[in-house]
């Protein structure tokens, strides 16, 4: 079944050019084509509707997107970018691969920068605090006993102290992983803060002991004030630094806890082989020189028992990393 519909024409018009010639005939034949073009012809437009399909056009087919289950797709927002879905799991994941790429590339350049370090720490440390008390004459620092005196080892050893600070950071830059986003949280046990902490108070004891014995008559000939103060001065004031920077390594959970014990008490024997020497120059009687044989023997085994854990603490690492990777162990085994 088809219908027909009319719409209204559109106008058109034809105009001749007038052409004037010396022939009456053509005269007259353009007189009269131009009488012609002065009418209009109306043309009429149809157009047809049909609702039936022919047998050689095929129906169209329906199309629905089978992703739009929930009909969001491109549906109307105030915003045209909200009608766009993005998987924010994908976009994420790109940013921290790009994110680690640079992470590492800085890592890298970085660690070359970390070279020097390794012989620019030991060289602070021997230049600061070895140096000086290996060479440098006694005569130099000791000018009797007086406040001068101690003032001149105890700034001897406040050089060493700073060697010592700067070789600590530089070991710390040293021990951090190449990859930022590493943590390096280097928590030292309870035993080893219990026996650093016992050492360092038997340390501050010995001699305070010995003072107070003194004092009282029980040790015989009476040893001056500022004559113990120049001999044991610089080594309690080294050992509360000692002390307070230990306590601060482990607050940080620096990984050097472990090395700086070894590096003050080191020096701790120098120091105290430095007082034997101003002992004879003080005449300092004997029980004083025993006690600070007895002090250099004790912190002698003191540095023994930190270097036994660093021999520990090199095993304990080393099986730790083996139960984290049981898969390399054992394809390094096979």
């Amino acid at each position: 079944m088809a219908s027909l519909s009319l719409t209204p024409s559109a106008r058109s018009s034809i105009v001749a050019p007038q052409v004037y010639t010396r022939s009456t005939k053509l005269k007259n034949s353009s007189i009269s084509l131009h009488g012609l073009a002065s009418h209009h012809i109306r043309l009429k437009h149809v157009k047809v509707c049909c609702k039936k399909l022919p047998d050689w056009e095929s129906s169209p087919i329906p199309y629905a997107p089978t992703e739009d289950a929930d009909g969001d797709f491109l549906k109307e927002t105030s915003n045209i970018f909200e009608t766009l879905k993005y998987d924010d799991k994908t976009v994420e994941a790109t940013n921290e691969v790009v994110a680690s790429s640079t992470i590492n590339q800085t890592s890298e350049q970085l660690q070359v920068l970390k070279w020097p370090l390794w012989i620019l720490g030991p060289c602070f440390l021997l230049t600061t605090g070895m140096v000086p008390t290996l060479w440098l004459p006694l005569s130099s620092i000791f000018l009797g006993p007086n406040i001068a005196s101690l003032l001149s080892l105890v700034g001897l050893d406040l050089s060493f102290n700073l060697g010592a600070t700067l070789f600590l950071l530089m070991a710390d830059s040293s021990a951090r992983p190449k990859n930022k986003t590493l943590s390096c949280n280097s928590k030292a046990p309870f035993s080893y803060k219990f026996w650093n902490l016992f050492a360092t108070i038997s340390g501050f004891i010995i001699p305070f002991a010995m003072l107070f014995g003194s004092h009282k008559g029980l040790l015989q000939p009476l040893l001056p004030n500022i004559s113990f103060t120049i001999l044991l001065g610089p080594y309690l004031l080294l050992l509360a630094v000692q002390a307070l920077t230990e306590m601060l390594t482990w607050q940080w959970q620096s990984p050097v806890w472990l090395v700086t014990p070894i590096v003050y008490e080191a020096y701790r024997v120098l120091q105290l082989m430095r007082g034997l020497k101003l002992g004879a120059e003080l005449n300092a009687p004997l029980w004083m020189v025993h006690t600070i044989r007895g002090l250099v023997l004790w912190w002698l085994l003191i540095l023994g028992v930190q270097l036994m854990r660093v021999a520990w603490f090199a095993g304990y690492s080393a099986r730790t990393r083996q139960l984290q990777e049981p898969s390399s162990a054992v394809s390094e085994g096979t």
